[in-house]
């Protein structure tokens, strides 16, 4: 078996008693052992993650999940981490820790005969979104897409990474706080297959000849399982705090969506 998950946000300081919930991924993760193959975690792991230039004493309270991850590699199991736009200020520390294969940017595998998009899925949008979307979700979307070209500016980071440890955490674990907060309170449904941008996102790749057979995604915390018209099937993983949904790849090529009950 092939499995997906996404969006745990561990650290996230709106999640009550993170020790328990880091411990429940744990064991979905030993779970996954018995029978895994390989193991996708598709981004947004840690609410907030920045590897400062001196040591970050606050990086321990996720040693037990690095030790789980290790010990996953150990048996023969390839982990693969790819980097959110919670978790994307990660600097050669998550694989040293953990590792795991780091990746950057979206990436198209093939296992079982069938072609795989993988995405955390931020920033991904069709070609011809401006057409698409009234002026006011555009200046949303624009805000976001200027947010997140801040986030990867080299010299702002660098920046970051000078600051104390403590002080840094305090802003980033702040930021990401009032961002689960307002995502709880006030939680954004599937938008519908015409407005949904990571759907219109995979149309737009079958539309230009890119065919995948399945378009996997973490990010927007909803559970997702579509077929679109060119036949491939668009799946959003749900999330590991909340929902407790992943996915998997049977050696026939057969993807399903599940939920984790301890």
């Amino acid at each position: 078996m092939i499995y997906f998950l996404s969006d745990a946000h561990l650290g996230s300081l709106a999640i009550e008693r993170g020790w328990v919930q880091q411990k429940r991924l744990i064991d979905m993760l030993e779970m996954m052992s018995e029978d895994a193959v390989s193991i996708y975690l598709l981004g947004d792991i840690f609410d907030f993650w920045m590897e400062y230039f001196h040591h970050d004493k606050g990086k321990r309270q996720f040693s037990p999940f690095f030790k789980e991850v290790r010990k996953l590699i150990q048996k023969g199991i390839r982990v693969h981490f790819f980097t959110g736009n919670h978790d994307l200020w990660t600097f050669g520390g998550i694989d040293q820790l953990s590792g795991a294969a780091v990746h950057y940017e979206p990436c198209t595998i093939k296992r079982y005969g069938k072609s795989i998009f993988l995405a955390h899925g931020d920033g991904l949008l069709p070609t011809d979104w401006e057409k698409l979307y009234p002026k006011d979700i555009q200046r949303k979307i624009k805000q976001f897409m200027r947010l997140r070209r801040i986030f990867r500016n080299p010299f702002l980071q660098f920046c970051f990474r000078s600051l104390p440890p403590a002080w840094g955490n305090k802003f980033g674990y702040g930021w990401a706080k009032k961002s689960r907060l307002k995502e709880i309170a006030n939680p954004c449904p599937y938008k519908g297959e015409d407005k949904e941008e990571l759907v219109l996102f995979a149309k737009d790749q079958e539309r230009i000849g890119n065919h995948r057979d399945y378009y996997i995604f973490g990010h927007r915390h909803i559970e997702l399982d579509l077929q679109i018209a060119s036949g491939s099937r668009v799946v959003i993983l749900g999330d590991c705090f909340k929902q407790w949904t992943y996915a998997k790849l049977d050696d026939k090529g057969n993807l399903s969506l599940h939920n984790y009950e301890p």
